[in-house]
């Protein structure tokens, strides 16, 4: 079973400083048809303007992803980490028992990232921080393990029962993912286009999975793709 989920069906927010898209219900956008897909609960595609970012906040019990596609991100937290996370970089934050943060746009140009909960496996477990740098090589005409439940690959380490993927696509490139059809699989097109099992997906269009055997993705035009193993 393969579901669309087209780009303009996302929730929309529009705060001056942050424009925001949610996959999911999330915040003032409810939508009972889309609380989240399987331990997948959060995506939201956010564009911060310079100068302004997301002021000291908690979370708990949560595995947080920032996904940089243009800009710069700035991070704080209270585990003493203060770090950049440029594109190319994947940031996990193990909220855990609890832990206050910020994230800043501090540069001239608009920051373009994707913000992403994934339901871990334990709650109260210590808080922690990890972020890697993944090359646009390691990307190309391939799916690139960012973060995984135990760390293959020089991927990040997740706390939870999911896995994910980054590629680029354009032209005659293709890649096929192998995966479990009593699990469920999210795919998002970051930007371009391309095909999914046959199926032209869009910027912004995303695909929700089940009873499948195989992701393969072809056919892409300037297409980055971000794609999710998880636990039913």
């Amino acid at each position: 079973m393969l579901k669309i989920r087209p780009s303009m069906d996302r929730g929309r927010a529009d705060h001056g400083w942050l424009k925001s898209l949610h996959s999911f219900s999330f915040a003032e956008y409810y939508d009972p048809n889309h609380m989240g897909w399987g331990n997948l609960r959060v995506i939201n595609e956010d564009r911060i303007a310079p100068g302004t970012g997301f002021g000291t906040h908690g979370h708990r019990d949560m595995e947080i992803i920032s996904y940089v596609v243009a800009g710069e991100l700035a991070h704080k937290d209270t585990m003493g980490n203060s770090t950049t996370i440029p594109p190319g970089d994947l940031q996990r934050m193990s909220a855990g028992s609890g832990v206050q943060h910020s994230e800043y746009n501090h540069a001239r140009e608009q920051t373009h990232f994707f913000q992403i909960w994934i339901l871990p496996n334990a709650t109260g477990m210590a808080p922690s921080y990890e972020q890697k740098t993944f090359d646009t090589g390691e990307k190309l005409g391939r799916l690139r393990l960012l973060a995984s439940p135990d760390g293959a690959m020089g991927s990040v380490r997740l706390h939870a029962d999911a896995s994910v993927y980054a590629g680029l696509f354009d032209g005659g490139e293709s890649a096929v993912l192998a995966v479990d059809a009593k699990r469920k699989a999210y795919v998002h097109v970051v930007r371009g286009s391309v095909q999914l099992n046959g199926v032209t997906l869009n910027s912004g269009d995303a695909a929700l999975m089940e009873q499948e055997s195989q992701i393969r993705l072809d056919n892409g035009r300037d297409a980055e793709v971000l794609v999710f193993d998880l636990t039913s």
